[in-house]
């Protein structure tokens, strides 16, 4: 039976609620302060390449809407990203993070030490939003629903824990704070909108869920890595590589 809107979104929210990734015990390690240095250096360099699929991701999806309208709609998330002109976006911002980490951005930047299972995660996400159908594809980015929470919670939790942590080095997550509540609004209402029925609600909770599995599985391999057993899989960051010293020696 097709739910009313208001239970629908209820419905999608409860996914965040059971799903989303604060609850991972990787982000109470960082947010906590109990990350040691390199932990959190493979937290940046990991989470850099997924900043880097976001773009690519809404490029695919826009090379698929026919809808003038949708496309303007969706335009400012790559900008968002890439920067323009005037804003020198998420990307730059995140390279700046881990050049406050001590860690080399040209090295972040080229992908190299990216864990497999996060490339794996990250690309599916591509590949799902380019395949599937429009509504699941904007269902997928409902996890910005829960992201103002967290993003709160890890400005808090840097400030007070690390050394790296001011203004400057924070300036994502600041920024996150004032750009995903746009998105998150048009995202919703046109699923609402667009979900008028049992099976398309089913698919495009079906695709929240899909992307609660990608940000869930990223924090899972990091945490085998680099916490708990501590292996680092074949071509992984390791270490003391990849750092500011290394560039300036």
């Amino acid at each position: 039976m097709t739910q009313s809107r208001s239970d629908f979104e209820a419905r999608l929210r409860q996914i965040g609620a059971e799903r989303y990734h604060d609850l991972h015990p990787f982000h109470d390690l960082l947010h906590g302060g109990g990350c040691t240095p390199d932990q959190v250096r493979a937290w940046v360099l990991n989470r850099y390449y997924y900043q880097h699929t976001i773009p690519m991701k809404d490029a695919a999806f826009m090379s698929r809407v026919e809808s003038p309208e949708l496309r303007r709609a969706w335009r400012s998330r790559i900008e968002d990203h890439d920067g323009t002109s005037e804003n020198e976006g998420g990307i730059r911002r995140w390279l700046r993070l881990a050049e406050a980490v001590g860690l080399d951005p040209d090295y972040v930047a080229s992908r190299r030490g990216v864990l497999p299972a996060t490339k794996f995660a990250c690309d599916a996400y591509v590949r799902f939003v380019r395949d599937k159908t429009l509504l699941e594809a904007v269902a997928s980015s409902l996890t910005e629903l829960f992201a103002p929470k967290i993003h709160a919670n890890r400005i808090e939790g840097l400030l007070r824990n690390y050394d790296f942590a001011d203004d400057s080095s924070l300036s994502y997550f600041r920024n996150r704070l004032k750009e995903a509540p746009k998105d998150v609004a048009f995202g919703l209402a046109w699923v609402l909108d667009h979900a008028d029925t049992q099976e398309k609600q089913d698919a495009a909770a079906d695709a929240l869920i899909f992307k609660t599995d990608v940000l869930w599985s990223q924090l899972d391999a990091l945490w085998g890595a680099y916490v708990e057993p501590g292996r680092i899989p074949p071509g992984g960051w390791v270490p003391g590589t990849g750092l500011l010293l290394q560039r300036a020696s």
